[in-house]
């Protein structure tokens, strides 16, 4: 019963003043709402670019090629062709923890099809590619390796190409022209939307590379190579590997390609999220400081409006500790109740901010175990010097204040 005492006298203190106490809490409760909704939006944003980097495939590593120097005039990664099919057969064959690999040719072409016409991109690929980039074909199939072999006239379409191209029409077996040479549908890809740069993803045409480069292009080099690691674990010894080979096979004066991998983008990417993260954040901070100011000053008036209560309690046996433990709860109870609220109220308005704009939001579990955490230290922290205060006063002069 004894150790009960001291959370009743308490709780009697806080309810004898209601507004004085909800006031006291109205810092946290909006401390707390605000970090918790804060992070909402934060992690939202962050999960919905990492599920827009994640829709570029899986441990991927890409080669592009080539930066150049030449007659003092110098160039970036895709201002010089640098790269081979022979490139890439030799990663596939000497890099170890290599799951897959795809030669890229890029064009936009304007296609016609089904009395209609679209210009989109046009993209020579390894039967691979649809592996690399987690893609699948929501009908037909893939081209094969035969037809990699065979400089075979076929083609995967994107969503957006079957939309533009034939609309209410099934397009597996029709035939589309690209630069009158007519090319078979054999598969639609699932649709994917747009990706991290806004591009739509769907508004393309996949063929054989070698189709591509002997048919469409006549070219000799590769704009870049897709890679597959076998782990996100390997994907960094892939990186090494590639670079060494290449420049081992290249032996140019300079490296004259870049290799970038999925790591690298997933960084760059969540980089502004991370920041908007740090201050909103911090902003969300003040807020709780400034609630716990707010309750160390309510408590120390409650001190001074007690001082006589305090001394009749110490005169009948209270000792300071039992003074500076029912301060402490009566502030650490504010603090908590203050923080539940707050939680509740920023999950609420993160619902809403989702529900209003269509913005992702998520509220990870650990940052609400953080809140309420972070509401009993505040607690703790602002009420201990009233408390502190009240436990030293001397009982005599405590019943003689008036």
């Amino acid at each position: 019963m004894k150790f009960f005492a001291p959370f009743k006298i308490a709780g009697r203190a806080l309810r004898r003043n209601k507004m004085r106490s909800l006031l006291t809490m109205l810092g946290i409760i909006i401390g707390v709402g605000s970090v918790i909704a804060s992070v909402s939006i934060t992690t939202g944003a962050t999960k919905q670019v990492e599920d827009k980097v994640a829709s570029l495939g899986q441990n991927v590593v890409t080669v592009f090629s080539g930066n150049f120097t030449s007659g003092g005039a110098r160039g970036g990664w895709g201002s010089a062709p640098t790269l081979t099919v022979e490139d890439a057969n030799s990663i596939k064959k000497e890099v170890g923890n290599v799951v897959a690999v795809s030669p890229e040719v890029r064009d936009r072409e304007q296609i016609l099809a089904n009395g209609l016409n679209w210009n989109t991109q046009v993209q020579g690929e390894a039967p691979d590619y649809s592996q690399i980039r987690d893609w699948d074909v929501s009908s037909g199939g893939m081209f094969t390796d035969g037809d990699v072999r065979s400089l075979a006239k076929v083609a995967v379409v994107g969503q957006t190409v079957v939309d533009q191209l034939f609309p209410n029409v099934d397009p597996i077996g029709e035939t589309m022209i690209i630069r009158n040479i007519p090319f078979k549908i054999v598969g639609v890809l699932a649709p994917k939307g747009f990706n991290l740069f806004g591009q739509d993803q769907d508004d393309v045409v996949l063929i054989p590379y070698t189709s591509h480069m002997r048919r469409i292009t006549k070219r000799i080099f590769i704009n870049s190579i897709m890679v597959q690691a076998a782990s996100k674990e390997t994907i960094l010894q892939v990186q090494a590997d590639i670079n060494a080979l290449l420049l081992e096979r290249h032996k140019s004066a300079e490296q004259d390609f870049t290799v970038r991998n999925q790591l690298e983008l997933m960084q760059m990417a969540t980089a502004t999220t991370r920041i908007m993260s740090v201050l909103l954040g911090a902003i969300a901070s003040v807020s709780l400081i400034v609630g716990g100011i707010g309750i160390m000053n309510i408590m120390l008036v409650s001190v001074t409006e007690r001082t006589r209560e305090i001394g009749i309690r110490m005169a009948v046996g209270a000792r300071g500790t039992d003074i500076l433990i029912q301060f402490l709860i009566e502030a650490v109870t504010l603090s908590v109740f203050g923080g539940m609220v707050g939680i509740a109220l920023g999950m609420i308005t993160a619902k809403v901010i989702a529900y209003t704009t269509g913005w992702p939001t998520v509220t990870p579990f650990a940052w609400i175990g953080i809140a309420c955490v972070s509401s009993a230290a505040i607690g703790i922290i602002s009420g201990f010097y009233p408390a502190w205060k009240a436990s030293r006063l001397d009982p005599i002069e405590a019943l003689r204040y008036e």
